[in-house]
């Protein structure tokens, strides 16, 4: 079965296609034509990740998944959550966004945190009605540079309704396991 995957990311792609072997042709956008930047106008990481699967569906009629990442800072509410990518600016400057971040968190000394992907499916043309989760906690920082941390990963399948079933701890794939949904 072919199935669209959200990203020209080579590297994820790649790691999905191990991960759920010769059970799924994975493709990228590029190689199913989407050459667009697919909205992500949605108030949570659940809501981007259906509304880009429900994109991807629309304009190639493929089995698809799709997905959203966030960083959530607990010292500043969950921010920046959704936003991450548009934090600082609204286009995507990682830059921008670490300073600000940094600033924000000048000061602060509880710095707990993590990342939460939300991957929604489109199979055969139904919604699947299933929203993986997999949150990567933030451990501990080792270097001044954000991006030098140590990850614990774990992932939770919930339900659309937002019903948590049982979660177990993950491999380092990043979407790979949400494959057992379904």
């Amino acid at each position: 079965m072919k199935i669209v995957f959200a990203t020209n990311n080579a590297h994820k792609l790649r790691e999905v296609q191990q991960t759920v072997g010769d059970k799924f042709e994975i493709v990228s956008l590029r190689e199913c034509g989407v050459v667009e930047d697919i909205p992500e106008n949605e108030p949570t990481l659940e809501g981007n990740a259906l509304a880009k699967a429900r994109y991807i569906y629309s304009r190639t009629g493929l089995s698809c998944f799709a997905d959203d990442t966030g960083l959530e800072v607990d010292a500043l509410g969950g921010e920046p959550g959704v936003r991450s990518a548009r934090y600082a600016t609204d286009g995507h400057d990682d830059e921008a966004n670490k300073r600000l971040l940094l600033e924000r968190m000048q000061g602060v000394e509880a710095r707990g945190a993590q990342f939460r992907t939300a991957i929604a499916f489109i199979i055969g043309g139904k919604d699947t009605g299933q929203i993986g989760l997999q949150n990567h906690v933030i451990l501990r920082q080792t270097g001044h540079q954000p991006q030098h941390i140590s990850i614990h990963r774990r992932r939770f399948p919930v339900k659309a309704n937002g019903a948590n079933s049982a979660g177990s701890v993950g491999t380092d794939a990043h979407i790979g396991p949400l494959f057992r949904l379904r």
